[in-house]
């Protein structure tokens, strides 16, 4: 069932960070929520994912709101730029993601090859070390990796999360062209494989390649939600024809 996130306000004393966000989060899509930075994606997704209080809003499911224990158990929130459990490997973090999303069984070990699945969607932590090409650093510990080594390896725990939405902030940042393409490739396939995926990006052509459909924030606001078409279209009624992406966030912001 789509989510839809209703009104959602953030105040940091006189300055409001988001104003009356509202939005749709549909089952299987890759939703890219574009900006530039400062335009509130990072705030937007620390209230979705219970970091921070919002002022106001709401989640809705079926126009029924969910409640705080219903969002955690709906949406994953995979943050930018952290280093969990820096002076352990990424196999012991992976590790220890997939034993405690599996099942409650006395606490046992999961191996490693342990599936999961969420609404229908169902990976092993073997199937996602090789789509995102970690072999070489399971055994190194996640604080000597580099930026785009973390990146992946965050990407790696993100996607062993079992909630069926997974906020993403930034997944392509730190990344080289080659590791996007085969990022954005990932992404696709467990969206096609049921997982819902809302990705915070800042590369509007990293967007281009990977989202079905977009939200545009800037200033706080919602500028525009909908396909490439279907904002294209609201573009051109703005008298900005526009023929990428670039073009269209440019026209509506």
């Amino acid at each position: 069932m789509p989510l839809q996130i209703a009104g959602l306000t953030k105040r940091y004393g006189r300055f409001t960070a988001l104003i009356d966000v509202s939005f749709a989060i549909r089952p299987g899509e890759v939703l890219g929520l574009i900006g530039p930075n400062g335009s509130g994606k990072t705030t937007l997704f620390e209230c979705l994912g219970g970091v921070l209080p919002a002022d106001a809003g709401r989640v809705l499911r079926d126009d029924r709101p969910l409640a705080a224990r219903e969002r955690a158990a709906a949406m994953f929130y995979l943050p930018d730029a952290i280093a969990p459990w820096p002076a352990q490997t990424v196999r012991w973090a992976l590790n220890f993601v997939t034993g405690f999303f599996g099942p409650p069984e006395g606490g046992r070990h999961v191996p490693q090859s342990q599936s999961y699945v969420a609404s229908g969607f169902s990976r092993t932590s073997t199937d996602v070390i090789r789509e995102l090409d970690l072999e070489p650093l399971l055994d190194s510990a996640i604080g000597t990796l580099s930026k785009g080594q973390r990146k992946r390896a965050l990407l790696a725990i993100g996607l062993l999360t079992p909630q069926p939405v997974l906020l993403a902030d930034e997944p392509f940042d730190g990344l080289d062209l080659r590791q996007s393409r085969d990022v954005a490739r990932t992404l696709r396939a467990h969206a096609a494989a049921g997982r819902t995926l809302v990705l915070s990006i800042h590369q509007i052509t990293d967007a281009a390649r990977v989202c079905d459909r977009f939200v545009l924030l800037s200033g706080g606001r919602v500028r525009g939600e909908g396909t490439f078409e279907e904002l294209s279209e609201v573009a051109a009624g703005h008298g900005a024809p526009a023929a990428d992406l670039e073009e269209v966030f440019l026209a509506l912001t």
